[in-house]
């Protein structure tokens, strides 16, 4: 039976990498997948999604108006074993309503990698509905500079200091977000501590 999966990381713990490699291995056994991802992420070209350590393919846009369900239908179905959706957090809830339509009737499994809470540790819209409905929920794990698990995704101002306010989306990767734990997190908001960004000299 066909199932919705979210698979979840903070920032930097190899999502988009996974997503590309589960793509490959599916193809490399001869299915065809559809990788979707939501018009929201533009850091790398609107139709290129790209992973950390170089990898990328090309993707199909979804914007905020598109029924993926409808699309899928008149376009995939019948020619496409897997759906794989990456920055799945920038999804609508009706996108994933969508998506588990696909999964009830049509039996393709559905693999959505993404953030599960934004940098004030609030649930994502797209995010908390995949935890409402997904069949199976992974984290995919990473590290704190501290060597604890890290669960946050922690905005970064231009002066080195953790961002408490302001938009839910702000579009970034090494220069702007860290992963960090909970107790790191709040240290850093508490004694005003600069925080280096990786890469950072």
């Amino acid at each position: 039976m066909a199932k919705l999966y979210f698979k979840y990381g903070a920032m930097g713990s190899s999502k988009s990498a996974q997503a590309l490699i589960t793509k490959y291995n599916y193809e490399e056994n001869g299915m065809s997948v559809w990788l979707i991802k939501p018009s929201a992420d533009t850091r790398d070209g609107a139709d290129i999604l790209r992973s950390r350590i170089g990898l990328w393919a090309k993707a199909e846009i979804i914007r905020p108006d598109t029924d993926i369900f409808q699309r899928f239908s008149q376009s995939c179905a019948g020619n496409c074993h897997v759906i794989i959706v990456d920055e799945c957090q920038f999804m609508s809830p009706e996108h994933i309503d969508q998506l588990r339509k696909i999964v009830n009737e049509y039996e393709v499994p559905v693999l959505c990698f993404g953030l599960r809470t934004d940098f004030q540790t609030k649930l994502f819209p797209g995010s908390m509905r995949l935890m409402e409905l997904a069949d199976v929920i992974e984290e995919i794990k990473t590290m704190c500079d501290c060597g604890a698990k890290a669960t946050i995704n922690a905005r970064i101002d231009s002066d080195g200091y953790i961002v408490t306010q302001g938009a839910q989306v702000v579009l970034g990767g090494n220069d702007s977000y860290i992963a960090m734990c909970h107790k790191c997190y709040i240290n850093g908001i508490e004694e005003h501590k600069k925080i280096k960004l990786h890469g950072q000299k």
